[in-house]
C-alpha cells in the first residue's frame, strides 16, 4: 500500500477521513511512502503551528511520534534517488499538455511505480488524475 503525505497527515490529524485512513493502517501488511513525504510532513506540521491550530509543544511531540513511527516501521520510506528524480523528470516533461501534476506529486507517484505499487492512496484531486499517466490507480477513502 502506498500514502502520499496528505493520507499520512490523516492518520495523525483529526480530519473527516482520518477515522478511515487509521482503519487502512491497522489492516495493511506494509505502508510505503517516498522519502519526500518525511520533509512534506513536516511542512505540515509547521503549516498547522503558523495556523495557529497546534501549540509548539504539539508540534515537537507530534514530529518525535513520527519518527518513532518510522523507526518502528509503520511507514517504509522508499529513498528519492537520482535515477528516480529523472525518470520523474522524463515522465513529467512528456505528460499530456493537460495534465496537472506537481512535482511532490510526480515523486510521489513515480517512487510508487518504481516499487511495483499498483494503487496510491492520496486525497489530492490532482493526484488522483494524474495516477493513470503513472500507471497507477488513484484511490481514496
Amino acid at each position: 500500500m502506498y500514502f502520499d503525505t496528505s493520507y499520512i497527515a490523516k492518520f495523525y490529524f483529526n480530519e473527516p477521513e482520518s477515522p478511515r485512513v487509521r482503519e487502512l493502517v491497522r489492516k495493511a501488511d506494509a505502508i510505503h511512502t517516498s522519502l519526500w513525504a518525511f520533509a512534506e510532513f513536516h511542512a505540515v506540521i509547521h503549516r498547522r503551528l503558523r495556523e495557529g491550530v497546534s501549540s509548539p509543544r504539539d508540534a515537537r511531540d507530534l514530529a518525535l511520534r513520527f519518527s518513532d513511527h518510522i523507526e518502528d516501521g509503520l511507514w517504509s520510506l522508499i529513498p528519492v534517488t537520482e535515477a528516480l528524480l529523472r525518470r520523474t523528470s522524463a515522465l513529467t516533461v512528456s505528460a499530456p499538455r493537460d495534465l496537472f501534476v506537481r512535482t511532490a506529486d510526480a515523486v510521489h507517484l513515480a517512487t510508487a511505480q518504481e516499487i511495483g505499487e499498483r494503487d496510491v492512496w492520496t486525497n489530492d484531486r490532482h493526484m488522483l488524475a494524474a495516477a493513470p499517466y503513472f500507471g497507477l490507480a488513484g484511490r481514496s477513502v
